[in-house]
C-alpha cells in the first residue's frame, strides 16, 4: 500500500502577550462614527488652538467629499459608523513609569518597553489608545536641545515649529485616510534634534490600542536638522476582538542637509484591524533616510513608505518584510521620488505567505526629469509555504531621464525541492532543511533591526514544520 504524503503544516504566530486585553476603563470616549460635533469635541477635550480645531474640520471636509480606494486591498469591511476615533484612557502622560495605572503599566511591561529604556534607549514615549500615558528622556539630550514629547504638548509648546511642518508632506486632500487622520489625529510624538546632534541611542515610541471597536491615529513628526543623526524606533500592537479596529496614523520625516535618520517599525496588529497608514520623508542634500519595516498582524495593510529625494546626493534605503497568513490581505511596499541629481536609492523587501495570506508588493519609483545621474537597485523577492497562499508584485517604474543607472529585480517561489535534497544529502533532516532556508530568507531583514526588536521578530517568524511540502 503507497503510503500517503504528508503535507508541511506553519504554525500561526503566536501573538501571546499582544493578544491580553485589558478592561476599558476610558475616562472619555468620542461617540462613533465621524461628525463635525464628534471633531470639534476632541478638539475641545485637548484643549488645542483654534488654529488646530480649524484643521481638523477642514480635514473632515476634504474626507466627505473623498471616495474610498478601489485599486489595493478590499475595505468594504470598514464601517467608520462604527468605529470610535477617539478613547481617552484613565490618566495623564506620566514622567515615571511608577506613577502609570497599574494595568497600563503591566501592558508595556509584558511588552518589554521599560527593560529596553533601561538598557538600550535614550528615550520612551508609550502611547495607550489615543493618548500619550508616558514619556522620558536622558538628561544630556535635553541639554543639547533634542526636543522628544507627545504631539499634543508639541501644538501647545512648539507650536511655531508644528505649524511649520504638520501635514505639509502627508497633505489631508491626498487621499481619504490622510484626510480622516487630519481630522481625527491623536497622540504620537515629536522629535527636534538641532543641527550637528548626534543621539547616541535610539528614541522608541511604542503604540498600544486596547480598545475594541475603536480606531488609533497618531501622528508622528521628525525634524533632523543640518548634520544630525537620529535611530527612531517604532512598535505597535493590539489584542484581538471580533469587531474592527482601525489604524490611520500618519509619519512625516524632515531630513535636512547632511543628516541622518534610521526609522525602524515593526508593525504587529491584531486581525481584526486594517492598518491604512500613511509615511513620507522629505531628504534634503546629501541627508539620508533608512526604513526598515516589519507588517504582520492586521487583517488589512495598505502602508507604502515614501522617500523623497529634494536635494542632489540624497540617499534613500528601504528595508521591509510581510508576513501574510490565514484571512490576511497585506498590500505593503515602498515609493521612492528622485527629485535631484546625483540621488541613489535601495529597495529591498521580502514577503512570507501561508495559510491562504495574500502577499501584495506594491512599488513607485519615480525618476524625475531633471533628476540625472541617478541610480537606483528595486529587490522584492517572495516566498509561498503552500499552494494555496499568494503572492504579487506590481511595481511602477516612470523614468524621465535617460543619464540614469535603474535596477529591477523579483522572484516569487515555493521553498525549493532542489535546496531541501541538497542539505539533506549534507545529513540535515528535512524538517531542520526546511526552516534553516526560511531563516536564512529573512536574515538580511533581521539584521538591521534594533537588537530587541531583532529578538521580536525571530520569535514572531519562528516557523514549525512537520512533514513534507506536498
Amino acid at each position: 500500500m503507497e503510503k500517503a504524503v504528508e503535507r508541511t503544516y506553519v504554525e500561526d504566530i503566536e501573538r501571546g502577550i499582544y493578544d491580553i486585553k485589558n478592561e476599558d476603563r476610558s475616562k472619555y470616549k468620542s461617540k462613533s462614527g465621524l461628525t463635525e460635533e464628534i471633531i470639534r469635541d476632541i478638539s475641545k477635550e485637548k484643549n488645542e488652538p483654534q488654529w488646530m480645531t480649524d484643521f481638523r474640520l477642514k480635514s473632515l471636509d476634504y474626507y466627505n467629499k473623498r471616495p474610498i480606494p478601489t485599486w489595493g486591498a478590499d475595505l468594504s469591511g470598514l464601517d467608520m459608523e462604527n468605529i470610535v476615533t477617539y478613547v481617552r484612557p484613565n490618566t495623564d502622560m506620566k514622567q515615571s513609569w511608577d506613577e502609570v495605572p497599574e494595568d497600563i503599566k503591566e501592558t508595556f511591561d509584558r511588552l518589554g518597553i521599560p527593560k529596553a529604556e533601561r538598557e538600550s534607549l535614550a528615550g520612551v514615549g508609550a502611547q495607550y489608545d489615543s493618548e500619550v500615558v508616558y514619556h522620558s528622556m536622558r538628561d544630556h539630550l535635553k541639554k543639547q536641545g533634542v526636543i522628544y514629547t507627545d504631539m499634543e504638548t508639541a501644538v501647545k509648546e512648539h507650536e511655531d515649529i508644528v505649524k511649520q511642518y504638520f501635514m505639509t508632506l502627508v497633505r489631508p486632500n491626498d487621499h481619504k485616510f490622510a484626510a480622516l487622520h487630519g481630522a481625527v489625529w491623536s497622540g504620537g510624538s515629536f522629535v527636534y534634534v538641532p543641527a550637528g546632534v548626534e543621539v547616541d541611542y535610539p528614541l522608541q515610541s511604542y503604540f498600544r490600542l486596547n480598545a475594541p471597536g475603536a480606531g488609533q491615529f497618531e501622528h508622528t513628526l521628525i525634524i533632523v536638522e543640518k548634520g544630525a543623526k537620529l535611530h527612531f524606533i517604532e512598535g505597535c500592537s493590539a489584542p484581538r476582538y471580533d469587531v474592527t479596529n482601525l489604524h490611520a496614523g500618519c509619519v512625516e520625516l524632515f531630513v535636512k542637509e547632511g543628516a541622518t535618520l534610521r526609522y525602524s517599525t515593526i508593525e504587529n496588529w491584531s486581525r481584526n484591524m486594517y492598518n491604512l497608514n500613511t509615511k513620507r520623508s522629505q531628504v534634503e542634500k546629501d541627508g539620508r533616510i533608512e526604513w526598515v519595516s516589519g507588517s504582520f498582524g492586521s487583517k488589512v495593510s495598505m502602508l507604502y513608505p515614501m522617500s523623497i529625494l529634494k536635494g542632489e546626493r540624497a540617499h534613500a534605503e528601504f528595508t521591509g518584510i510581510t508576513f501574510a497568513a490565514s484571512g490576511q490581505y497585506l498590500d505593503t511596499g515602498s515609493k521612492v521620488v528622485h527629485a535631484a541629481p546625483y540621488t541613489t536609492s535601495n529597495i529591498n523587501t521580502k514577503s512570507i505567505s501561508k495559510d491562504g495570506g495574500h502577499a501584495f508588493y506594491r512599488g513607485l519609483l519615480i525618476v524625475g526629469k531633471n533628476a540625472h545621474h541617478v541610480k537606483s537597485n528595486v529587490s522584492c523577492e517572495s516566498l509561498m509555504l503552500d499552494a494555496k497562499s499568494k503572492s504579487d508584485t506590481v511595481p511602477i517604474i516612470e523614468l524621465n531621464n535617460d543619464n540614469i543607472d535603474i535596477g529591477h529585480e523579483a522572484k516569487i517561489g515555493r521553498i525549493s525541492d532542489d535546496a531541501i535534497f541538497y542539505l539533506m544529502s549534507r545529513g540535515i533532516d528535512e524538517i531542520e532543511a526546511k526552516a534553516m532556508i526560511v531563516r536564512g530568507f529573512v536574515e538580511p531583514i533581521t539584521k538591521e533591526l534594533p537588537l530587541e526588536y531583532a529578538v521580536e521578530l525571530n520569535q514572531l517568524i519562528n516557523l514549525e514544520f512537520v512533514g513534507g511540502i506536498g
